[in-house]
């Protein structure tokens, strides 16, 4: 926990005397240290949620964020109405947040969790502090999901991760509050909040309730085929355990969900799969402590070595991408997949990115907005470094070129996630969906192909030969070796303290 002392005012006769509960990406009730401090006070407290404008014009906002994050919040106030308590929202900078909630009561303490979020977030949480200082209020931030904020390097993480991990949830009890519901001068705009209402069935649905169950019924069904279907862009759909929104957003911790998973009468006879469910749930807090450690990873190379990197960025590739009509069959049923669920595997979100930058030549730079946009479990500290990872700018990783059409063949192989997605193919012949572009005119008369699907929008084979030649020909560079060896001693765990889960 970082605690920010200030010193103590009396507090004067004329401004009530308040705690602050300040959510981020926690949005839940229960395994909620900010929640607890604030009911074991002596002193009522507010829950404060601030959409900040600046941040909702971020290029890595999206609309879809937003209304998970007000219907989650609507999800807990229905849980807190009994106890006469109620999330309150802000539209407005933080800064103006505090300033007036400061003016307006005696802030006594402010407690959240550290956010590991883009540098924005830093250098407001840094405004923020200045603030609460001159206003000698004290700010508790308290450790989340056992990412750890100041180390220098990851000696004996691993051991500290699973000590968080295998520790005892926070059971949240909450009081009747006495305090008198108070309007401010920050609501919602009323366009914003019609849009942030209107939140489209395709998305999963947002609340603690609902990560529950989507938990809950992978253990008992679902998970049983997940080593054998993570990789396919269809039947990962059900049996992958489909939680990464909750986690993104904190309807559900970390140790929650461990909790579960690890407790469930289907342990053993699923472990292989629950097993490999729990090594991602480690995977994504090992992903945020790089990105807390070095939140420049949104905006620059893991290796800076990469940076002088030159690339074609060709526009008509870019847009093709972006809009889901490349020509290869996979990648665009993936695009328009995600623009209309809000999620696809991680297989395929690596071959998205593996195709953009190293088929199409592009810089990771100029696509990295765009799938943050459209993923619902956007994660900041996984969305920047997978990224890099695939693009191949960490200079530590094995680099991964991702061919579509094999991709298709092996995880899709009868075309049905691909019918789905791409219009233009749901009636081509199965033989051919892989590569409709290799169908000879006589077999298109034989077959009676019509179609108005676009041929690829380049040679597969010859960019992706340019490409390997060009990536790991870049790894040899100085500047390249040089930055990988400052990487690994800042990022690389002790082998010796990677315990298991299992």
């Amino acid at each position: 926990m970082t605690k920010h002392n200030a010193k103590t005012q009396p507090t004067p006769p004329s401004r009530e005397a308040i705690n602050i509960v300040w959510l981020k990406r926690d949005l839940r009730l229960q395994d909620h240290e900010p929640f607890l401090r604030a009911e074991q006070s002596s002193i009522d407290y507010l829950p404060i949620y601030i959409f900040e404008p600046s941040a909702l014009r971020h290029p890595d906002s999206a609309l879809r964020h937003q209304q998970f994050v007000y219907h989650s919040i609507g999800a807990m106030n229905a849980q807190l109405t009994p106890y006469h308590r109620n999330v309150e929202v802000f539209y407005a900078e933080a800064v103006e947040v505090f300033s007036y909630l400061c003016d307006a009561f005696h802030i006594n303490e402010v407690f959240s969790y550290q956010e590991s979020g883009i540098r924005a977030t830093w250098e407001r949480d840094k405004a923020v502090l200045q603030l609460l200082n001159q206003y000698s209020a004290t700010w508790h931030e308290f450790q989340n999901n056992g990412v750890i904020r100041g180390i220098s390097d990851r000696k004996l993480w691993d051991a500290k991760w699973y000590g968080y991990a295998g520790s005892k949830a926070i059971e949240n009890a909450y009081t009747t509050s006495n305090r008198k519901p108070n309007a401010h001068p920050f609501p919602l705009p009323e366009t914003l909040q019609t849009r942030l209402e209107n939140y489209p069935s395709t998305f999963q649905k947002a609340g603690e309730k609902f990560a529950w169950k989507y938990l809950e019924s992978f253990c008992s069904d679902r998970g049983k085929n997940y080593s054998r279907h993570i990789s396919k862009p269809l039947e990962s759909r059900t049996s992958c355990a489909r939680i990464s929104p909750y986690l993104a957003w904190g309807n559900l911790s970390i140790r929650q969900a461990v909790a579960l998973v690890k407790l469930h009468p289907n342990y053993e006879n699923h472990k292989r799969s629950f097993n490999g469910m729990l090594t991602r749930l480690k995977w994504h807090c090992h992903f945020i402590q790089k990105f807390e450690m070095e939140c420049d990873y949104e905006t620059r190379c893991v290796n800076r070595g990469y940076e002088s990197m030159p690339y074609t960025n060709d526009d008509h590739l870019i847009e093709a991408w972006k809009s889901g009509t490349t020509g290869f069959p996979m990648v665009d049923a993936c695009m328009r997949c995600l623009n209309h669920t809000g999620w696809v595997n991680f297989r395929m979100r690596a071959m998205l990115v593996s195709v953009f930058c190293h088929h199409f030549d592009c810089d990771w730079k100029l696509g990295t907005y765009h799938l943050a946009q459209l993923f619902l479990d956007y994660e900041p500290g996984i969305h920047y470094t997978q990224f890099q990872m695939q693009a191949g700018t960490t200079g530590v990783n094995t680099i991964r070129m991702y061919n579509p059409v094999k991709q298709s063949k092996d995880h899709d192989p009868e075309g049905v996630f691909i019918k789905q997605w791409v219009e233009e193919l749901r009636e081509f012949p199965t033989q051919f969906i892989h590569e409709p572009w290799a169908v000879s005119t006589l077999e298109k008369q034989l077959y009676g192909i019509e179609t108005t699907y676009l041929d690829p929008v380049i040679n597969l084979e010859e960019c992706g030969k340019n490409a390997r030649s060009k990536i790991w020909g870049y790894r040899k560079h100085a500047s390249v070796k040089q930055e990988s060896v400052r990487i690994v001693m800042k990022h690389t765990r002790n082998k010796a303290s990677r315990n298991s889960l299992k």
